[in-house]
């Protein structure tokens, strides 16, 4: 386990019960834009959860894969990030 882990966890588990906070509302008929700024807020938890990950693998597994020998695993690592980066667009 990784020291970043816990905040990444917490991060997580905020998302998981907003979420059902949200779902509750849209099953009560609440206000649909009620519904969106909650949502919203969910998706920012996980996008944070998301860039701690992401931090936390170029800083371990993608630095040590560059600073290896191994050319194939140098460019599964970079095609990993690049795929990512399409991710999150």
């Amino acid at each position: 386990m990784q020291k970043d882990d816990g905040q990444i966890s917490i991060g997580l588990k905020k998302a998981r019960t907003h979420l059902a906070k949200v779902i509750l509302m849209l099953e009560e008929g609440e206000y649909c834009v009620s519904i969106m700024q909650q949502n919203l807020a969910v998706i920012g938890l996980l996008k944070s959860a998301n860039d701690k990950l992401l931090k936390r693998h170029l800083n371990s597994c993608f630095m040590s894969a560059m600073q290896g020998t191994n050319e194939n695993k140098k460019q599964k690592m970079i095609l990993e990030i690049l795929q990512l980066s399409k991710i999150n667009k």
